[in-house]
């Protein structure tokens, strides 16, 4: 277990209990959602191109089912834990309840660096993977979708693997797969056009707009790249941009459309910021995007960005979490105590599994939704859940994030007590 992860897990129990007490609710009614229904560790041998064999670790976790069938991403990361996987999946049981989507949350996780994996060891890995959790997975138990270092293809691996394991074509099994074996228009692009709809919804509460806001994304992935090609293209002035590798600053604005063509020019990896070419652009770290002399900053790459320490160099007057837990427990309280506005991931980040149920519906019913109609709708779903947690904040006089969670653990406790869930 580590420190970090460990803790990331008892932030978002802290998180609970601050939800639950304004509530007025007793322990026995949210205890059902302390640990997880269900924790799967497996291991198996991979077989490199060149041989060898390595044991690989993998998780699944499935943290509540009270709302239905679990949901939830699969990741492949060399730093991945099942503390980690523990979090996440129960990011995705108050991220569900909040969007108001008949799901509970999962995770899952392998323990690997994708980046040194062949194409054909990447396919062996997934397929494995895939084989070890099917035990618990389904399209009515338990639906997988991509995460980070997961794309399109992967999914389209286990959406095979499994049909060959059970004898039948299922879809469903997966969301956030290609097009072509059942995907859903504008799955790939859902969770950053939500992070920015969110980002306009609440400038404009806060009487601005987003015109001329200066932005800054700490991650260029699907998700931050997709938000800040959005904002770009909507006025807003994006002015700091981060990978792994570095940053790029341009006080102007940079040439956002021109980046993620970069991005996309490595084929089937993505190009690294570091490659950009330099003109009219300042390199800066990696982390330094957060920090930025900025209106709004979108941290959206890893968990633990924001701690109680850090929050006291952000600039900007709002914090819209793209990420999965990019601010701390103390990080959040310290940039409230500094009137900062903070958007909680559970509600900023929610496009993605809202079009994967669209896409889970599409398949269960053998039908196929325009573009036009998924975004309708996306729209239509998130901006009631912003509405839902802009309402109550005012009402019980607290921050987005603890609304946020109030929400989602009415209903939970709500659904928990018409199934009588036993004792």
């Amino acid at each position: 277990m580590s420190e970090q992860n460990n803790s990331a897990y008892s932030d978002l129990l802290r998180m609970l209990e601050k939800a639950a007490h304004l509530l007025g609710l007793p322990k026995t009614e949210y205890d059902f959602l302390l640990e997880p229904e269900r924790e799967l560790k497996v291991a198996f041998p991979l077989t490199f191109d060149d041989g060898h064999v390595e044991i690989i670790s993998g998780y699944r976790t499935q943290h509540s089912s009270v709302l239905g069938p679990f949901k939830g991403g699969v990741r492949y990361f060399e730093g991945a834990t099942s503390d980690e996987v523990n979090t996440l999946a129960a990011l995705m049981t108050y991220k569900c309840a909040l969007s108001n989507l008949p799901y509970g949350g999962a995770k899952g996780g392998v323990r690997i660096d994708p980046r040194r994996l062949s194409r054909s060891e990447l396919e062996r890995l997934t397929r494995i993977y895939t084989e070890r959790v099917i035990p618990i997975i389904g399209p009515q138990k338990d639906i997988m979708a991509p995460d980070m270092n997961t794309n399109s293809q992967v999914m389209g691996w286990i959406v095979d693997e499994y049909s060959r394991f059970t004898g039948q074509y299922c879809p469903e099994i997966v969301t956030g797969k290609p097009i072509e074996l059942g995907g859903s228009l504008g799955r790939v692009q859902a969770t950053g056009f939500g992070v920015f709809r969110l980002t306009r919804n609440v400038l404009e509460k806060y009487g601005r707009e987003l015109r001329g806001t200066r932005v800054a994304v700490q991650g260029m992935g699907n998700v931050g790249a997709t938000a800040a090609q959005y904002l770009h293209a909507e006025g807003a002035v994006v002015v700091a941009v981060s990978d792994i590798s570095c940053g790029l600053y341009c006080s102007s604005g940079l040439n956002i459309p021109e980046i993620i063509e970069h991005i996309h020019s490595g084929g089937g990896r993505p190009r690294l910021l570091a490659d950009y070419p330099a003109d009219g652009v300042i390199r800066i770290g990696a982390k330094d995007p957060l920090f930025a002399d900025v209106d709004v900053i979108i941290p959206a790459a890893m968990e633990n960005q924001i701690d109680a320490p850090e929050a006291q160099n952000v600039q900007a007057k709002f914090v819209v979490e793209a990420a999965n837990g990019p601010t701390t427990y103390d990080g959040t309280e310290a940039l409230l105590k500094r009137d900062i506005v903070v958007m909680p991931d559970i509600l900023c980040n929610a496009g993605g599994v809202i079009v994967s149920y669209f896409e889970w519906v599409q398949n269960l019913q053998r039908l196929s939704w325009s573009e036009t109609e998924v975004r309708d709708r996306l729209m239509g779903m998130m901006d009631s859940a912003f509405a839902a947690t802009w309402d109550l904040a005012r009402e019980y006089s607290t921050d987005m994030r603890t609304a946020a969670m109030m929400v989602a653990l009415k209903r939970l406790v709500a659904a928990n007590k018409l199934r009588g869930m036993y004792r």
